[in-house]
C-alpha cells in the first residue's frame, strides 16, 4: 500500500550545463554536459520519496512515444510504483529542455504534451484510496486538471479518507487564486514557494500570505523561501527554518524535493518544525547534483547530513 501517491506532471527534462551564452542565430555553443533526466513535479516528488525509503506510487499522462517509454522506465528503476501511469495515443510526452547558468539557474523551454491531457477519468481512485497520503504535484501546468476537475479528486479522495497535500508552479497564464481557489477547499497540507503564494494572495509576508491561505481550510501551509528558508503553520504553532550551506550545481527540482521531505516527515509522524528542517534538507540536497533527482541521499543518509551540515542563518 502506497504511503503516498504523486498526482501531475511528468516531464522529459534534456539538460544542458553550462548555458551562460545563447548561440547566435544558425550558430553552435558547446557545453561540458547534456543528458536526459526524468522531470516534473510528481515523478520527481515521488522519485524523491522513494529515494527516502517512502513506499510511493505516481499517477499522470504520457504519450506512447519514446519520452513516454524513458518517463516510465525511470520511475519504475527508482522503485515508484508506476502501474497507473497512463499512455496517450494522440499526444506527445511532455518534454523541457533545461538551459543551466553556471551559477546554477535555470531557463526553460517547456512542451506541455500529455500532461495537458490528463483527465480526472485517468486517475486510478482504486490506488489513491489504498493511500495515505494525495499529492498533487504541478498546479497550473496541467489545463485539463487544474480548478474544478482537481478539486474533484481532491474531495473524492477525502471521503475516502485520504490526507490530502498540493504544490504549485509558476502560473504563466496569469490565472491564479480564480483558477486554483476550487482546490484550497479540499487540501491539508499546501507546499508552494513563497513567490507563487505571493501571486495568490496579494501579500508579500510569509505570515499573512499563509493566514490567507489556511482561511480556505487548509490545516498547514509551508512556503518555501528559497534563501531565506523555510516558514511553516499549521494547527500546532509556526516555524521558521534556516537553509543548509550546499555547493549548487543545479536547482532544478529542488521546490519538489523540498515537498517530499516535507511529506516524508508527516508520514513519519514528525512535528512542524523537523517535517520543516527535513524538508531544507532535501531541498538542499537536491541542488548539489545535475537533474532533478540524483542529488537526494537515502533515509539515514539525510539524516546525517541534518545533524553535520552548516546552517545558513
Amino acid at each position: 500500500m502506497p504511503e503516498v501517491t504523486t498526482l501531475g506532471i511528468l516531464v522529459a527534462d534534456v539538460l544542458a550545463r553550462p548555458v551562460d551564452h545563447w548561440p547566435e542565430r544558425g550558430k553552435l555553443e558547446r557545453v561540458d554536459q547534456m543528458a536526459l533526466h526524468i522531470g516534473g513535479c510528481a515523478a520527481n516528488t515521488g522519485i524523491d520519496l522513494a529515494r527516502l525509503g517512502i513506499d510511493t506510487a505516481v499517477i499522470g499522462k504520457v504519450g506512447a512515444d519514446g519520452f513516454g517509454d524513458f518517463v516510465a522506465h525511470a520511475l519504475e528503476q527508482s522503485g515508484v510504483d508506476a502501474s497507473a501511469v497512463r499512455r496517450d495515443e494522440h499526444i506527445g510526452t511532455s518534454a523541457t529542455m533545461v538551459m543551466v547558468h553556471g551559477d546554477g539557474e535555470r531557463t526553460f523551454i517547456h512542451y506541455c504534451g500529455a500532461n495537458a491531457a490528463l483527465r480526472p477519468e485517468d486517475v486510478d481512485m482504486e490506488l489513491v484510496g489504498r493511500s495515505r497520503i494525495l499529492h498533487i504535484a504541478g498546479a497550473f501546468l496541467m489545463p485539463g486538471f487544474d480548478g474544478a476537475p482537481a478539486a474533484q479528486v481532491l474531495k473524492a479522495a477525502r471521503d475516502l479518507g485520504v490526507t490530502t497535500s498540493l504544490d504549485t508552479c509558476w502560473d504563466a497564464t496569469g490565472q491564479w487564486m480564480s483558477l486554483i481557489e476550487p482546490m484550497l477547499h479540499h487540501v491539508d497540507y499546501f507546499i508552494p514557494s513563497l513567490e507563487e503564494a505571493k501571486q495568490l494572495t496579494g501579500r508579500d509576508d510569509p505570515r499573512d500570505v499563509a493566514r490567507v491561505l489556511r482561511d480556505f481550510g487548509i490545516g498547514t501551509v509551508s512556503l518555501k523561501m528559497g534563501s531565506a528558508g523555510a516558514y511553516s503553520i499549521g494547527p500546532e504553532g509556526e516555524v521558521t527554518v534556516p537553509i543548509f550551506r550546499v555547493e549548487p550545481v543545479d536547482a532544478t527540482g529542488a521546490g519538489d524535493a523540498f515537498a517530499a521531505g516535507f511529506l516524508a516527515g508527516v508520514v513519519k509522524g514528525w512535528d512542524l518544525e523537523r517535517a520543516t528542517r527535513l524538508a531544507n534538507a532535501t531541498g538542499a540536497l537536491c541542488v548539489t547534483g545535475l537533474g532533478a533527482t540524483t542529488g537526494l541521499r537515502s533515509w539515514d543518509d539525510t539524516l546525517a547530513f541534518i545533524e553535520t551540515a552548516e546552517v545558513v542563518r
